[in-house]
């Protein structure tokens, strides 16, 4: 055990000086195992970014939420039957809550109405276009996590009496009124006035698609008044245990083909849709995006290997002599495999090193630069970018090195 520890340290000296006389081959070699730990760290960045994306929009349409819709959230063959099918009614949330109320011990916890279109908003000279105006319940607070920069969701009784009031997303009060609190202003949505009760806090976007800052929520009643439910409508059922969503989506087809006076065995004429239909569709996206990219930069890290192995069969090459004197005076052939291999490995570590140093500055960079774009830098990452290194270098360096352990002493002294 002792001597194998000496050889190990001996091994490593003798790498380290043979790197230090040789910097800028050395570094020459180290730059493709650079290049490729860049690209590695920087893709596993990009792919936990574009994951937590994910989950955080995901977590924006509430994980304990059902919507019951016109259409489903997927692909479908036979399009026409959809189609043909009745609009969702928001008068059918009062008849689902009279169900979930009359059901003991029921899943369900409130049901929702919400009807949407595209608007314009106007405040003076200030206006925006394609907000994202819905209407619906005082019950809307149960199924939104979202906080409130300022003021408050509307109440019952405003909701009930259908009184001209609305929330913002920070995004439409930030372009109307950027100096000076836009609370209990009145703004004019297509023209009609509303006074604004509330501006939400920042939420983000959906998978890139949908800005929930860029919204506007009304009472139901008052957007009935100016605008149409029949398009575009549908219902969010808050359920009270998530852990049982399929049993909770089973209640609420009941209740919904109840609302609806279907007979027994008539096809549903609505879909219950969740966040999970979305993620079944993207899941297989996001894994073919992962693998493709950790496959193209894997090869610029194949490609720094071939160039280690190369420059260690050349460094075999050169000291050929000095390998026959060493095992002539008893060297062992361990002692050899030892030496070239933590050369490789050596050279390889120094790559990772600078390739973790580059891809945090470039992380920096973009995180400095674009604050809300979605990457992620884990120490995990610095883990596994050492742990490839350290491969790299082995894998890159072992035939060379085993050529090298194999020598005969003889023919390695004669050899010019």
């Amino acid at each position: 055990m002792k001597r194998l520890l000496y050889e190990f340290t001996e091994s490593f000296r003798i790498a380290w000086t043979q790197i230090r006389a040789n910097k800028m081959r050395s570094l020459l070699t180290a730059l493709g195992v650079i290049i490729g730990i860049v690209a590695v760290t920087l893709m596993g960045t990009a792919i936990r970014g574009i994951d937590t994306g994910f989950q955080n929009s995901l977590a924006l349409l509430g994980d304990d939420v059902l919507y019951i819709q016109k259409w489903p959230w997927g692909p479908v063959e036979d399009w026409w039957n959809y189609a043909n099918r009745p609009v969702i009614k928001t008068r059918n949330a009062d008849e689902i809550n009279r169900i979930i109320g009359n059901t003991p011990n029921s899943l369900l916890e409130v049901a929702v109405p919400v009807s949407g279109r595209g608007s314009t908003i106007k405040v003076g000279d200030a206006r925006v276009s394609n907000v994202y105006t819905i209407g619906t319940s005082a019950d809307y607070a149960k199924l939104s996590a979202a906080d409130y920069r300022e003021g408050r969701l509307f109440n019952d009784s405003e909701s009930t009496a259908g009184t001209a009031v609305c929330v913002l997303g920070c995004d439409v009060a930030d372009a109307l009124s950027p100096t000076r609190s836009i609370i209990d202003q009145t703004v004019y949505i297509d023209g009609h006035p509303f006074r604004v009760v509330g501006v939400f806090a920042k939420q983000g976007e959906f998978l890139g698609l949908f800005s929930f800052d860029n919204q506007a929520v009304l009472p139901l009643a008052a957007f009935s008044k100016y605008f149409s439910t029949k398009q575009n409508a549908e219902l969010r059922v808050k359920v009270r245990d998530k852990t049982r969503m399929t049993e909770a989506k089973e209640e609420l087809a009941g209740a919904m083909r109840r609302a609806r006076g279907q007979l027994p065995g008539e096809r549903d004429n609505f879909s219950i849709n969740e966040q999970e239909a979305i993620r079944a569709q993207l899941d297989p996206i996001k894994k073919g995006i992962a693998f493709a990219g950790l496959f193209i930069t894997g090869l610029s890290l194949f490609v720094g290997a071939i160039g280690i192995m190369n420059i260690t069969f050349v460094s075999v090459k050169e000291r050929t002599k000095e390998i026959g004197t060493r095992k002539a005076l008893g060297a062992r052939r361990l002692s050899i495999l030892l030496q070239f291999l933590i050369e490789a490995v050596s050279i390889c570590l120094i790559g990772g090193v600078v390739g973790m140093i580059v891809a945090y500055s470039l992380f920096a960079v973009v995180r400095s630069g674009a604050p809300n774009f979605p990457v992620e830098f884990s120490p995990d990452l610095v883990v596994v970018s050492m742990m490839v290194s350290i491969v790299t270098g082995i894998v890159s360096g072992f035939a060379p090195a085993w050529g090298a352990s194999r020598l005969d002493p003889v023919v390695a002294l004669r050899y010019e």
